[in-house]
């Protein structure tokens, strides 16, 4: 466990904190440091394992489960956030499965160049996240309209937009409190 602010370990919970640790808990059953930094408070422990598993791992989410994580790496390359990045570049380049697309997708975003790896409506989705994590204000309908011409529906748009958000929130969580990935089990797929 690593942060700049103390974290409880599931010995020192009392009973609503380790529900709240329950929760949280992955595939693997751990409590990635991501939840436990929020142990001194178990209330924001439980309303942002309910935003994430909203965004991410929502079964009526219809972007491609291998394109939202692509979108959590981009926003979290936008915002220095190696913890994030670490953890969802893994499951990108998991559920993407070719290494030499992998390699691509990895060196454009890492580049902030993502037309160097995409085009079309995930071109359009991923200039989406950049000015929404980068220049929020700057947004317009013109931006929303651009993505259902690259051909994403409504829901799809709302998708993105909460993927984004939860990353921009996520990042600088972690970012500002200095909470590293050091006891995790790294990628929600590396142990698949």
């Amino acid at each position: 466990m690593s942060a700049w602010i103390r974290m409880l370990s599931d010995d020192e919970a009392n009973e609503v904190l380790k529900a709240a640790l329950d929760r949280a808990r992955t595939p693997h059953g751990t409590v990635d440091n991501v939840m436990r930094v929020h142990s001194l408070r178990p209330s924001t422990m439980d309303g942002h394992v309910t935003l994430y598993r909203a965004c991410l791992h929502d079964s009526a989410n219809t972007v491609p489960m291998w394109f939202q994580e692509v979108i959590s790496s981009y926003v979290s390359t936008l915002n220095t956030c190696s913890y994030s990045y670490a953890n969802h570049w893994a499951n990108a380049r998991h559920l993407i499965g070719e290494t030499a697309r992998a390699d691509a997708v990895e060196a454009a975003i890492q580049a902030r160049q993502p037309e160097e790896a995409f085009d079309g409506a995930e071109l359009a989705a991923l200039h989406y996240a950049e000015k929404l994590t980068l220049h929020p204000g700057k947004i317009t309908a013109a931006d929303v309209e651009a993505l259902r011409i690259a051909g994403w529906d409504d829901g799809e748009i709302l998708e993105i937009n909460q993927i984004v958000g939860y990353f921009n929130y996520a990042n600088r969580l972690l970012n500002g409190l200095g909470v590293t990935t050091d006891g995790d089990v790294v990628g929600y797929y590396a142990k698949d």
